[in-house]
């Protein structure tokens, strides 16, 4: 007995419990918080019905592990489990500083070709330099022979502008000739830079070559997942801050990617008898994985975040994986993001290839909402990256988000570039403000879509011009992107907006780009 009383004290000095609350203080473990709340749904307490509340007070909570929330954790719609902070969003799970990038050429001072971009800009502090060649057979990119510290500097990387999507080259020799450099790299990012045709570096074109730069890496790994919600149901973060990820894959891997940040793991030209008997003009064949995300669910329904911020994480910030429905993402706030701040639904990762017309996966991710979060300042350590992505998906609604300052598109719906029926619908994207997108790659949409996706809507958006980009070889970009035979929108009542609400007009249908649009688009504006 006196054993037992002694364990409640501790239990109570450790997590200042109250009925139905779990009070966790900087320096004490968010894990141990949760085991307690599992514990309490396992035992049927009391504390138990009505919901269970973790409360994490204002501090930092380092995560050398990521939190990991289970089935046995899962809540009900009766008696949820809801994991918030304190108040103003001090209560932050974090991990570690992101690696550090230091661009050495080319500098300011040294290059002419492309206009300066001041600091406050979000471009380039030191600008790029142009690709004189890309040898697809000897696997070498040649550029202007650097100065000699850069020739001799260690674990370098090259940064390669792709069109729609960039590579990280680690850099394995530079050899000189003359006033040309040759440069090969390290594997396996060579082997997929080179034989996969789309994207690839622009040579010659209205603009002149592909652009690079050359920067040093401080080498080391860091934290990269902070949660982890798998199969628990009935979750809701509120009032938290999810703080600092690294990145660790261009480390070890490079990163060549097929589009929207997912990196290429398999992939090359069809060199005999082109195409295959759902697209008789495919010409690559392509196997990617998805990119690292801060916070990650999958095998659930109903986890929620409201008012969470999410700031300074170098890949992905939020992603509902796979086997998702019926959560939701409101007021949240979503900042210094190195990649995708908002991701959802397959997109057919491997071993899938991803250019097939698959039919079970649309789904697997249904009944998202999207709505009223501020989604600024993403797709910084991968351009290709975008604000709001969802790829395979039904029943979706992204609605009255900001979003602003891309290096890319701003919110793209869809994948599989193919016209037949795959069991996206009924998606919807009204209501939104897109900004400041195509800001460093072109080929792109302030509203982007793929695949037909019958009963879906694109309406009262406002969305501005796309950047003026300073390193793409040609201009294109559009308000709304209709890729690769998208179907089945009705698309009403979208608005340019511009500095002044007096700039702001309906969309024209020459500002909506299409590719091999489907019969079945209804344009009302």
């Amino acid at each position: 007995m006196h054993r037992l009383l002694l364990t409640c004290l501790f239990l109570h000095i450790l997590y200042n419990v109250s009925a139905g609350e779990i009070i966790v203080h900087e320096g004490e473990s968010i894990h141990h918080a949760l085991r307690q709340a599992r514990e309490w749904r396992r035992t049927n307490d009391p504390r138990s019905e009505g919901g269970i509340t973790i409360t994490l007070q204002e501090g930092r909570y380092y995560m050398s592990e990521p939190l990991f929330l289970r089935p046995e954790d899962s809540g009900t719609k009766e008696s949820p489990l809801i994991i918030r902070g304190s108040g103003m969003h001090k209560s932050i799970i974090c991990g570690d500083k992101r690696q550090q990038h230091t661009q050495i050429w080319p500098l300011r001072e040294q290059r002419d070709s492309f206009p300066s971009k001041e600091d406050h800009d979000g471009l380039p502090k030191k600008g790029m330099e142009r690709i004189i060649d890309f040898n697809t057979t000897d696997r070498t990119i040649t550029i202007p022979t650097p100065p000699q510290n850069i020739l001799q500097t260690k674990n370098l990387e090259m940064v390669v502008h792709q069109r729609w999507a960039i590579a990280i080259l680690r850099v394995k020799e530079m050899k000189v000739e003359g006033d040309k450099t040759v440069v090969s790299f390290l594997e396996p990012e060579s082997r997929l830079e080179f034989e996969h045709p789309w994207p690839q570096p622009v040579i010659g074109g209205e603009k002149g070559n592909s652009s690079f730069l050359l920067r040093t890496t401080e080498q080391r790994d860091g934290v990269e997942l902070l949660a982890i919600i798998d199969g628990a149901n009935y979750v809701r973060f509120e009032g938290l801050t999810f703080n600092r990820t690294c990145w660790n894959r261009p480390l070890h891997k490079g990163h060549v990617t097929l589009q929207g940040g997912f990196p290429l793991v398999d992939a090359y030209k069809l060199k005999e008898k082109e195409g295959l008997p759902w697209d008789e003009g495919l010409e690559n064949q392509a196997w990617i994985e998805r990119p690292v995300s801060a916070v990650t669910v999958r095998n659930a329904h109903h986890v929620d975040f409201y008012s969470v911020v999410f700031e300074n994480l170098a890949s992905t910030a939020l992603d509902f994986v796979d086997n998702v429905s019926d959560c939701l993402v409101q007021k949240c706030t979503f900042g210094d993001i190195g990649g995708t701040a908002i991701m959802g639904g397959s997109f057919a990762e491997s071993p899938r290839e991803v250019h097939r017309p698959y039919t079970d996966l649309a789904k697997r991710c249904q009944r998202l909402t999207i709505k009223e979060n501020f989604v600024v300042d993403v797709a910084n350590e991968d351009w290709g990256a975008v604000g709001i992505a969802l790829g395979y998906v039904r029943d979706c609604t992204i609605s009255k988000n900001h979003v602003m300052r891309l290096s890319y598109s701003g919110i793209c719906v869809g994948w599989g570039w193919t016209p037949h029926d795959t069991g996206m619908r009924n998606n919807c994207i009204t209501d939104n403000i897109v900004k400041y997108y195509a800001r460093l790659l072109y080929d792109a949409g302030g509203i982007y879509t793929l695949s037909n996706q019958p009963s879906s809507v694109i309406s009262g958006n406002k969305i501005s011009q796309p950047y003026p980009a300073p390193y793409a070889t040609n201009d294109r970009g559009f308000c709304i992107y209709l890729d690769a035979h998208t179907d089945g929108f009705t698309i009403e009542n979208n608005r340019v907006v511009g500095s002044s609400d007096a700039d702001t007009r309906l969309i024209r249908r020459d500002e909506i780009g299409d590719n091999h649009p489907g019969p079945n688009l209804i344009f009302k504006q």
